[in-house]
């Protein structure tokens, strides 16, 4: 099976760094259903900041808005989702470096029944390069 690599629009939220809060935050969300196809938290500024790629990025603006939760996008990243094997994200990451486009972050995991996931940041201005060099139109 081939990978799957296609360009995501992604919100960035800042959340408290107390337990629970992301549970908050998220709760709406699966209320209203909205899909998620990936989210990403890490600690920053003694705050979390939580990078969420909806499925449906209109719906999760309105729910968002609703809520009252203060999302900043929406911005670009890569969505990866294939077949696990030694080295995938070796390889993706070395295209991009063989371009001369620098990541500013990558999550990759496996995800099971032999696939794996991956999400790769770029700069906004490296975006279209970095689709053109997986041969990918922008969504």
């Amino acid at each position: 099976m081939a990978d799957l690599i296609r360009t995501a629009q992604y919100f960035k939220v800042q959340i408290a760094d107390k337990p629970g809060t992301l549970g908050g935050m998220l709760a709406p969300l699966r209320e209203e259903g909205v899909n998620l196809l990936a989210v990403h938290a890490f600690p920053r500024n003694r705050r979390t900041q939580v990078d969420v790629v909806p499925e449906d990025p209109t719906a999760f603006k309105n729910v968002a808005k609703a809520h009252k939760l203060k999302a900043q996008g929406p911005k670009m990243c890569l969505l990866v989702d294939g077949e696990d094997r030694p080295g995938v994200l070796a390889d993706l990451t070395d295209r991009l470096g063989s371009a001369r486009i620098n990541m500013t972050a990558v999550t990759g995991l496996a995800a099971g029944q032999g696939r794996f996931g991956a999400i790769l940041w770029v700069k906004p201005q490296d975006v279209k390069k970095a689709a053109k060099v997986f041969g990918i139109g922008l969504s």
